[in-house]
């Protein structure tokens, strides 16, 4: 989708910080996208080889991954609650299954039940590309190569550490069938990035139960064959490949879709 305005497009810009570090990643960033920021969410892709951060995503984080909704759900107004379905009715309970598996990559890898190879070469989804990615340099050839252009950006969400309640404000469509690039929740820096067709994503600005204003980056499946079954009926009462299923994108991870916009804000 364009932005037409200035300040709409500045807006999306906060989500998106210069990262003060010399790296052949960031070098290369810059070759291509001169004078554009590097997203907050790729900082992690600067730490120098062998190095560890630790698993990147805390566990009060985790909550805006595992949230599922219908697509009429995205309207001013509406209530979620993250890690809980709040879609069925006016029932909001926390999800009782494991809500790893909802397909082979939408949801983090469990450090605890698989490795880091047995997730990058598993079998992918229905109609799902997806690459591993250890690079920024990677990272982008892998985009680029993907659109056949470097007139591309990155969006994610910018969700407010510690809060789970928020009200919708707005939403926008950003594009379809983004490539999604993700942070794997392991020590070593790897992203997932991958593309399932039939998909439309959205920037949702949500404001948190203490006033906070953020944005989440959101993605709706309209082909949900691949999903989890159990977990698919525990949080909707529905099943796979029936109705659009929809859920937020946590802020380690960032969509790619064509840049259709003249101003140079958030070319990327």
């Amino acid at each position: 989708m364009e932005f037409a305005h200035l300040t709409v497009l500045s807006l999306f810009c906060l989500a998106f910080v210069g990262i003060t570090a010399t790296s052949s990643g960031e070098d290369y960033w810059q070759s291509i996208w001169p004078n554009t920021p590097l997203p907050k969410t790729f900082s992690d892709l600067l730490i120098p080889s062998g190095k560890t951060n630790s698993l990147p995503i805390k566990s009060e984080e985790l909550k805006q991954y595992s949230t599922l909704f219908f697509e009429h759900d995205l309207h001013p107004g509406k209530n979620f609650i993250l890690g809980n379905t709040n879609s069925v009715g006016s029932i909001i309970r926390p999800f009782t299954k494991s809500r790893q598996g909802v397909t082979d990559s939408i949801w983090l890898a469990n450090k605890e039940k698989q490795s880091l190879e047995d997730f990058c070469y598993s079998p992918t989804a229905i109609a799902e590309h997806k690459h591993c990615v250890s690079s920024l340099k990677s990272m982008i050839d892998q985009v680029i190569s993907h659109f056949g252009s470097t007139k591309i950006k990155a969006i994610s969400s910018n969700f407010a550490p510690y809060q789970d309640q928020y009200v919708v404000e707005d939403v926008k469509k950003v594009g379809d069938n983004a490539v999604m690039c993700h942070r794997l929740n392991f020590e070593k820096v790897v992203f997932n990035c991958h593309q399932v067709r039939e998909t439309t994503a959205y920037v949702v600005s949500l404001v948190a139960s203490d006033g906070t204003k953020t944005k989440a980056l959101t993605v709706c499946h309209h082909d949900t064959r691949g999903m989890n079954p159990e977990l698919l009926y525990e949080a909707l009462e529905v099943t796979p490949g029936t109705v659009p299923v929809c859920h937020f994108i946590g802020n380690k991870a960032a969509a790619w879709v064509p840049n259709h916009t003249a101003d140079n804000l958030c070319v990327m």
